[in-house]
């Protein structure tokens, strides 16, 4: 039977290079954009395309109606933005740059995970994208303290999901590494296909001691 996979945020980079490996994989997908051109792009891997809009309540509210009678054996909780580049400690962010970035990479997942719970398989295993930028153990300079601030609460928030669906599925926060997209730009380590690649095994592979954690791509446990 074909694997059920559900990609939150898919529109471009990551989110849509997990959505055309498992379609390549024979995977059934459901995908998630907020305009016209990511739908598109989805449409065209054979992908169900939804239109969501992570940031926005009434948006998401759609997701769980869109989704029922599913059963996800694989979640990705993709969408993410960076925010203004180069806003280092000391300079603070205007207030409509720190809403855009704490409403899509924080706020986002506290309202899509509760959306789609109902539509897990029994022992599903999900991924919250978040950043090792955000990690306070393993921070060794304070350059993009907006997005690390984020990605810090976004690791919280999975955390805090750990609990909520102990014993119903295996989740886990995951640093996709420096990948050549729009955000990591042209001189970063990985490609988006390595990335993506690295992330689906380290997924498939979680097991209930896992639950919880902060992994690398290549499946290195990260410190919080």
């Amino acid at each position: 039977m074909a694997e059920s996979v559900l990609v939150v945020g898919a529109s471009r980079g990551i989110g849509l290079e997990l959505v055309r490996q498992y379609r390549a994989d024979g995977a059934t997908v459901v995908g998630t954009a907020r305009d016209d051109a990511g739908l598109a792009r989805l449409q065209a891997l054979g992908a169900h395309a939804l239109r969501i809009d992570v940031t926005e309540l009434t948006s998401v509210a759609g997701l769980a109606w869109q989704i029922d009678g599913q059963a996800f054996e694989r979640v990705w909780v993709n969408a993410g933005v960076y925010g203004p580049s180069g806003l280092n400690a000391l300079q603070a962010p205007g207030r409509e740059d720190f809403d855009q970035v704490m409403r899509t990479n924080v706020l986002g997942p506290m309202q899509v995970v509760p959306q789609l719970v109902d539509a897990l398989a029994p022992q599903a295993r999900l991924g919250l994208v978040t950043s090792r930028m955000g990690s306070i153990g393993l921070r060794t300079n304070g350059n993009g303290w907006l997005y690390r601030a984020s990605k810090a609460a976004a690791n919280s928030v999975l955390r805090d999901l750990a609990f909520a669906l102990e014993g119903r599925a295996v989740c886990a926060a995951f640093h996709p590494g420096w990948v050549r997209t729009d955000m990591g730009g042209a001189g970063a380590d990985l490609s988006v296909e390595q990335s993506a690649a690295g992330l689906r095994a380290v997924l498939a592979g979680l097991t209930p001691a896992d639950h919880g954690h902060f992994f690398d791509q290549d499946g290195q446990a990260l410190a919080w």
